[in-house]
């Protein structure tokens, strides 16, 4: 495992730590807050922490998964598992705002259940958000030095954490000020709610990812540039370049003079992988098919030319 390689996954398993520790604390208090002082909102609140935890679980034992190099089973390697555990991420929140948004509903059509929280509901939630700031702003600096969308994610679900805590302080204070404790549950449904869009929102930016996809024009302007400063290297097309968690996967075609030998047209092609390599940040592999000049274009539906990104 390379120095860069070992780096990056120290920050994710440092990530994973701070937040498993800080998120535990925080759900332990708000559910036993919530459940002794009747608070809908809180007990919710302390929910969606609770699900923080299971995700900054799944975060440190995927760190444990994406350094392994390629296998028989996985010759791409295992970067993928960080995919395959931020859409978990998305499920789990989705889950959790469901039921939550389900126990609100139920409360509001049953006014009889409802009670005035406690102020102990107030003083938890005033320290939840002050830890939620400093666990999301951890996040987010780790995750943009690691480059990894799933503790990026996470970061963003922090934030919008943030914003729930203060939604249920002010509507705690409200309902004890104004004696009015249907503000508990439909506080709690909005927070459901917003919990379910963070989920979609999650969800939603690893789309391209799944899909192979890449709408960066600027990495395939990259990757031209770099091949035309390679003497010899001509007419780069089918290019390829997709995203596996934090780093890329590159394939396309390149044309040499017909009349060069194998070795010769092979030393271009493993110029061109250079010049790539130092044009664009996070490369994984690269795969650089030779062709005769003249003898570059196909029928095939797939991959880009320069004239795609001009």
């Amino acid at each position: 495992m390379g120095t860069e390689t070992a780096g990056r996954t120290n920050l994710v398993r440092l990530a994973a730590l701070i937040a498993l520790v800080g998120n535990a604390a925080l759900a332990v208090s708000k559910l036993a807050v919530g459940a002794i002082g009747g608070s809908l909102a809180v007990l919710g609140d302390g929910i969606d922490s609770s699900t923080d935890v299971a995700i900054a679980a799944m975060t440190l034992a995927v760190a444990f998964v994406i350094d392994r190099p390629g296998d028989k089973g996985h010759p791409w390697g295992h970067h993928k598992a960080e995919t395959v555990a931020t859409i978990a991420l998305a499920f789990v929140v989705m889950l959790a705002g469901f039921q939550l948004a389900a126990s609100a509903v139920h409360r509001l059509l049953s006014p009889e259940g409802a009670s005035l929280p406690g102020a102990e509901a107030l003083v938890v939630t005033v320290a939840s958000i002050a830890g939620k700031l400093l666990l999301a702003l951890s996040q987010r600096v780790i995750g943009k030095r690691a480059g990894s969308a799933m503790i990026l994610a996470n970061a963003k679900n922090m934030t919008n954490d943030v914003v729930i805590s203060a939604s249920v302080l002010a509507g705690l204070a409200a309902s004890i000020a104004f004696k009015l404790p249907f503000l508990d549950p439909a506080i709690a449904l909005a927070v459901g709610a917003w919990v379910m869009k963070s989920a979609v929102g999650i969800f939603m930016d690893l789309n391209a990812e799944l899909m192979d996809g890449n709408a960066n024009d600027d990495l395939y302007k990259s990757l031209f540039d770099a091949v035309r400063s390679v003497p010899g290297a001509g007419n780069p097309h089918r290019a390829r370049i997709r995203k596996m968690a934090s780093v890329l996967d590159i394939d396309l075609d390149i044309e040499v003079d017909g009349k060069l030998s194998v070795r010769e047209a092979h030393e271009i092609a493993g110029e061109v992988e250079r010049a790539i390599r130092r044009s664009i940040n996070d490369v994984y592999d690269i795969m650089v098919h030779v062709e005769p000049a003249g003898r570059g274009e196909h029928g095939e539906q797939y991959g880009l030319t320069a004239r795609d990104v001009q």
